[in-house]
């Protein structure tokens, strides 16, 4: 094979590792990330940036990329697959993915544990092991009801991380808060899948509730990371109460998987439009010295 071709085929294989990734909802670890640090104090603290690096491809790759390995069986069956909404993977990939995880994510975990703090390396630790058994087992969170969206929860952990690698105190309402809201964004974003994952012999939440039950548990949970927010921001809170509303409403009008897809791309923004406005202002807070 030529260099030319090498090269080629590199990229290729790069293309394919950022499309399982799914790039789109890398606000989901980024995002979280950066607003963990701003609220901090900090604009921009270097001992942030190779955490911040971490939660692009890295993390993204490893969420998804075991996800999709052991998900093949109700991949196949979903039509979503093979879209912007996840990849549909071919067994030949397999090893591709994994040698993809371990490089670009064992750089970054050797260096947290040569110079981060030991608190912030176990936080980091158990963030990283929740979505690996989420997918794999023996735990396999999503094969089981309840855990599946309670292990999700795990998507809030960057608001702690980046607190404990940079010296400073949490902000325990806004963790506690986006915890309980990564629960309900599971559980509410799986009604979609019910059919496929039903045909594929796996019960999670979504499963077992159904869509009319999945929508109040969300709804649930929702509304305790409304009460949780509304301590830190009134502004953030009234957004996720209205943006969580509608979203409980609309699947309750009707509640159906096909439903539920439609109301997907309003699920992907939601952490877009919230965590957006929650940057603004803390980040206005800081520039004007009232913050933390």
């Amino acid at each position: 094979m030529t260099p030319v071709a090498d090269r080629a085929g590199a990229w290729s294989t790069l293309r394919r590792l950022v499309h399982i990734s799914r790039p789109v909802l890398w606000i989901n670890t980024i995002g979280t990330g950066l607003l963990g640090m701003w609220l901090t104090g900090e604009l921009l603290d270097p001992t942030a940036i190779p955490i911040l690096l971490w939660l692009t491809l890295p993390f993204n790759l490893l969420i998804y990329g075991v996800n999709d390995i052991f998900d093949q069986d109700t991949d196949a069956l979903n039509p979503r697959k093979g879209s912007i909404e996840g990849a549909r993977i071919e067994p030949r990939e397999v090893r591709a993915i994994v040698w993809g995880v371990v490089a670009t994510n064992v750089p970054f975990l050797v260096w947290f544990v040569i110079v981060l703090p030991p608190a912030a390396i176990v936080v980091i630790a158990l963030y990283a092991a929740v979505f690996v058994f989420y997918s794999a087992p023996p735990l396999h969170f999503k094969r089981r009801p309840f855990l599946d969206s309670l292990s999700n929860a795990a998507y809030g952990l960057p608001l702690l991380v980046m607190p404990l690698a940079l010296g400073a105190p949490p902000v325990w309402p806004a963790v506690a808060g986006l915890l309980v809201w990564s629960v309900a964004k599971h559980a509410y974003d799986a009604v979609q899948d019910i059919e496929e994952d039903r045909a594929a012999g796996i019960t999670t939440t979504a499963v077992l509730l159904g869509p009319r039950g999945t929508a109040i548990w969300s709804a649930a949970w929702w509304a305790a990371s409304t009460a949780l927010f509304a301590i830190v921001s009134i502004p953030v809170a009234v957004v996720n109460l209205l943006i969580a509303g509608a979203l409980v409403l609309l699947l309750l009008r009707r509640p159906t998987p096909a439903t539920a897809h439609r109301l997907y791309r309003l699920s992907v923004a939601f952490p877009y439009v919230a965590g957006g406005i929650a940057s603004i202002l803390v980040l206005a807070a800081i520039v004007l010295g009232t913050w933390p």
